[in-house]
């Protein structure tokens, strides 16, 4: 049973914007470490106030650092009494959708949204996932997700030129998918087609 102050420090870890987005990078990619401003890029929040919680977290023994050359980097202390639970409640407050946000803001893609039966309906057992403009992805992150909530991700993946072509061309398929209800995870496709009007509604 969890004791009273880890509870305490559990509920206030997540009195802060900020810290909870730091928390679910750092948390949902712990062989990872990254130094301020590039979490400042990937949380999409101001250098000082994420530089601020990163302290703050680190003095509480959540995140450890390492300093190479001018820069001082950060990642999760896996051996910190609070991290597997901390991990799982991000996960339970994210669902799904925010875990594999999370792992993809590590990625450099264009876009990423999830499609098809989970975008209808949370309750289905598959998650399909199109991705475009991406060279690798965190697989095995990605099957840590796939367990955690007892559900299959099926990943889509293509480069933004076969997608801007199928688009243009009037491809079937594609134009079924975009039609139907997404869940954006990252990018927008307005930025890969700026001359269609309707496309921000995506």
């Amino acid at each position: 049973m969890m004791t009273k102050p880890a509870r305490n420090t559990l509920t206030g870890l997540f009195s802060s914007a900020i810290r909870a987005e730091v928390l679910a990078l750092l948390l949902n990619n712990p062989e990872e470490r990254f130094y301020v401003r590039e979490i400042a890029t990937l949380v999409r929040k101001n250098p000082s106030g994420v530089k601020r919680e990163l302290d703050n977290l680190e003095k509480m023994g959540i995140l450890i650092s390492t300093r190479v050359a001018n820069l001082k980097y950060f990642q999760a202390e896996k051996k910190s009494p609070l991290f597997a639970e901390l991990k799982n409640l991000i996960a339970k407050s994210q669902g799904i959708h925010g875990a594999l946000k999370a792992l993809l803001k590590t990625s450099n893609l264009k876009l990423a949204f999830i499609y098809g039966p989970y975008a209808e309906s949370e309750d289905a057992d598959t998650v399909n996932l199109l991705i475009v403009g991406v060279n690798s992805l965190p697989v095995e992150s990605i099957r840590d997700v796939e367990e955690k909530f007892g559900k299959k991700v099926h990943i889509s993946v293509t480069d933004e030129q076969e997608f801007k072509s199928k688009k243009e061309s009037g491809d079937i398929e594609l134009e079924k998918l975009l039609s139907g209800n997404k869940i954006m995870l990252m990018g927008k496709l307005s930025l890969i087609f700026p001359r269609s009007s309707g496309m921000e509604r995506w």
